[in-house]
């Protein structure tokens, strides 16, 4: 299983980094690095009567640097010690002006386990044209800059089996979707 034997802390802003000094089951001890950045929520909402589901993009700085388009991601923020339940809802209405009803667990998941501490809970959760009661994009004060995009279930489909759904999280929610939900989708595909 290996065990932490030091721990030296190298940064301490909006996460924590530090390096560590692990011993590995057979007695060898190696560097590694640990950013400490809480725990998350995200959900992916979707209406099977207009059969479209609501994502969000965001400036983020590694998909800048890599020169890409902002990535279509499910709603999702830091729970912040606040309930899973209650922080997904927060989030919704203030990224997407989006009130949720009923949410559905899918996982809570590691989305990086080498170096990370997150671990992000998931959820399905249903969603009409009358709960679109805001704007979103962001809380007040938090330069989010988010856009809000509805897009058909056809089109989140073909973009999970072209590959072009690059946001981890999203990408697990979208598969559990088409999963669980299969009657969603013309075609049958």
């Amino acid at each position: 299983m290996g065990e932490i034997i030091g721990q030296e802390l190298v940064y301490d802003g909006w996460y924590r980094f530090s390096r560590l000094k692990v011993r590995l089951p057979d007695g060898v001890v190696v560097e590694r690095h640990l950013l400490d950045n809480g725990q998350a929520v995200a959900v992916l909402p979707y209406d099977p009567v207009r059969r479209c589901c609501l994502l969000i993009t965001q400036p983020r700085a590694p998909v800048i640097a890599a020169g890409e388009a902002p990535v279509l991601e499910a709603i999702a923020g830091g729970l912040d010690g606040i309930a899973p339940e209650d922080r997904i809802r927060e989030e919704a209405m203030e990224e997407g002006g989006l009130r949720l009803g009923q949410l559905e667990p899918v996982a809570n998941i590691w989305p990086i386990p080498p170096v990370s501490t997150e671990r992000v809970m998931l959820y399905l959760a249903e969603y009409t044209a009358a709960d679109r009661v805001g704007e979103g994009g962001g809380a007040e004060g938090e330069f989010e800059a988010i856009s809000v995009h509805e897009i058909t279930l056809d089109a989140l489909r073909d973009m999970v089996l072209a590959g072009e759904l690059t946001d981890a999280k999203t990408l697990v929610l979208a598969q559990a979707l088409l999963l669980r939900r299969p009657e969603l989708w013309s075609g049958g595909r």
